[in-house]
């Protein structure tokens, strides 16, 4: 079978994590020569291991650093958009995402170097089954526009992820059953160590970056979307989604800026795709497969220090996100509506409200990145002899 799913792991510690996903594919039945992982690393890490490894798996893929991702860069034509992809930083997935434009796949997966899928589970089949979900589904809105995707058990466990809004806590949530007939993400949540923010981990009574309060497979019930209107935060750990969503996907720019912004790429791409799939009809599907999440210990205070630059901006990027992009009809229009709303906009009241200009240029680059690459394999295409 031909490779129609593109597996992207940003990795710089743990890159044999993927033996068990590739087990848990075995296991289960899923046809692993429907993958092509792309391992995103640094030039410091050890590129031969990480290929081996695919060797000794049977499993076809790639592996990019630092000069690779150049060099794939300038083989493209499109070396002046190589400043879309931050250095060290998770951001990095970006690189997957053009990685699989430019090679047509139909399927992404997203998967993070410190998780584990669960045994019990078909990791990659259950995704794919998600993407093609039609019928009925729970839909969960609330008064402050805001989904939790924790909801479920919030009442035990009192727990709001990464990037969820301060100001839209304490909501009064409501939920009803409606039909779904285009998913085009599946998220799948995360046992163990849950995905919060370093603010809410110093809550929890960690110092170690991880939260005392843990997350089991009992604090998930049904899946479910997020209604139309509402919005949910997206974390790339695990996560699945078609190829059309690319347009409208661009994990921004962190960590390497002058405002030192971090840990926000995937909760505002997440922020941008829902507001894309609201205006076309679209749907994020959430719930299994979930994975193990085994954050490694590290200061809660050094994840505060990349958090703390972007926390008031968090409160507010989805409120120019969701007045923008209204009668468009494409991902990219959306995309450029927003990209557009961010770049021009006068954010001066907020702190570091020029990053927001900031990203909006270089989500306007993202566009033309794809364009570029469009035209590129366009170009290597043998024109047809007229008869």
């Amino acid at each position: 079978m031909t490779a129609d799913i593109c597996v992207m792991v940003p990795t710089i510690r743990n890159h044999e994590c993927m033996r068990s996903y590739f087990q848990n594919a075995r296991d289960h039945g899923f046809d692993l020569d429907r993958l092509f992982v792309v391992l995103i690393t640094e030039d410091f890490c050890d590129t031969d291991a990480m290929e081996q490894m695919l060797d000794e798996e049977g499993v076809d893929g790639a592996v990019y650093d630092g000069t690779a991702r150049e060099a794939w860069f300038e083989t493209h034509g499109a070396g002046e958009y190589s400043h879309l992809i931050p250095e060290a930083s998770h951001a990095q997935t970006s690189f997957g995402l053009l990685y699989m434009w430019a090679n047509d796949y139909e399927y992404g997966v997203f998967i993070d170097d410190d998780t584990l899928p669960h045994e019990d589970a078909d990791f990659f089949g259950t995704h794919m089954e998600n993407l093609a979900y039609e019928g009925e589904i729970e839909t969960v809105s609330s008064d402050e526009q805001w989904v939790n995707v924790l909801y479920q058990n919030e009442d035990e466990h009192g727990l709001y992820p990464r990037g969820y809004p301060y100001a839209a806590m304490d909501e009064a949530v409501e939920t009803e059953t409606t039909e779904v007939d285009d998913v085009v993400a599946s998220q799948g949540l995360w046992t163990n160590v849950p995905d919060l923010d370093a603010v809410r981990i110093l809550m929890d009574g960690d110092l170690q970056g991880q939260a005392q309060t843990r997350t089991t497979a009992a604090d998930f019930g049904e899946d479910f979307v997020a209604a139309e209107g509402q919005y949910l935060t997206v974390c790339s750990m695990n996560l699945a989604f078609r190829r059309e969503v690319i347009p409208a996907f661009y994990q921004l720019p962190m960590d390497d800026n002058e405002w030192d912004v971090g840990r926000f790429d995937d909760i505002w791409s997440g922020v941008f795709l829902k507001r894309a799939c609201d205006v076309l009809g679209k749907q994020i599907y959430n719930g299994d497969p979930l994975c193990e999440h085994n954050k490694a210990p590290r200061s809660t205070f050094s994840d505060l220090t990349n958090e703390v630059h972007g926390l008031e901006l968090n409160e507010h990027v989805w409120e120019i996100v969701d007045e923008a992009g209204a009668d468009a009809d494409s991902y990219a229009e959306v995309f450029d509506a927003i990209g557009t709303a961010m770049a021009d906009g006068d954010f001066s009241d907020w702190e570091n409200g020029a990053f927001l200009n900031y990203c909006g240029e270089f989500m306007l680059d993202w566009l033309e990145c794809l364009d570029e690459l469009d035209d590129a394999a366009t170009e290597q295409v043998p024109a047809t002899a007229d008869d």
